[in-house]
């Protein structure tokens, strides 16, 4: 007699505790899933994940210290046998974009969770791509504007900034000093304020509070 297989062990990161307890109820309900490990921002996430024993990491966009992507990212790099799935309530094209850059497999909405995040799941896990239908319009759309304008269809929308960047960026708009991001990020206070100034020159502002916004824009913080 054949043995069952083992179910995929998920790894499950939000940041709100709610979430994360609805989530795991749908997937521990299913006999090929089961949830293993969670976390409550990215940067736990990545810690979790690089304990061992997770087949699959379900990420949210939005989390404090490090998002989803940041996490995925990391992962991706650390880790390149894991599977990545982001869960989100983003319905929006630069997210996708940026979560297929990251690495992940797929790109779930949270309003539709109950119906795709397990099909997703086990796509993620047969290495196949889960795209939820708004996106592939957004693929499709994105390839016809390029081609039009002559550029390279084979890439991905650029990032404005460096991951880097990014990464600064977030912690600065969630009122970190400098002396506090470059404990975070094993850097020094004046490599962070030189990265400072190089955000507020490429993105054209003057001060932390047109950071923040753009932060909350590009869906690194909550508002």
């Amino acid at each position: 007699m054949t043995a069952e297989p083992a179910p995929t062990r998920v790894l499950l990161a939000d940041d709100h505790t709610l979430v994360r307890r609805g989530v795991r109820l749908i997937l521990d309900g299913e006999p090929d899933l089961t949830v293993v490990a969670e976390a409550g921002d990215g940067a736990e996430a990545v810690e979790r994940a690089r304990a061992g024993d997770i087949d699959l990491a379900v990420l949210d966009v939005a989390m404090p210290r490090m998002t989803g992507l940041q996490a995925a990212r990391e992962l991706s790099r650390r880790l390149p046998g894991l599977r990545i799935l982001i869960l989100t309530m983003y319905d929006n094209e630069q997210y996708f974009f940026e979560a297929l850059k990251a690495g992940a497999g797929g790109y779930v909405l949270k309003s539709v969770a109950d119906r795709d995040l397990v099909e997703a799941c086990r796509a993620a896990v047969r290495d196949e791509p889960f795209i939820y239908p708004g996106a592939e319009r957004a693929l499709v759309r994105s390839y016809l504007e390029r081609l039009h304008q002559g550029a390279d269809v084979d890439g991905l929308p650029d990032r404005p900034i460096t991951e880097r960047e990014e990464e600064i960026l977030k912690l600065v708009a969630e009122g970190h000093t400098s002396k506090e991001i470059g404990t975070l990020l094993f850097i020094s206070t004046k490599t962070v304020e030189r990265h400072r100034a190089n955000l507020l020159h490429k993105l054209g502002m003057r001060d932390r509070l047109e950071l923040t916004r753009y932060a909350i824009r590009a869906g690194l913080i909550d508002p």
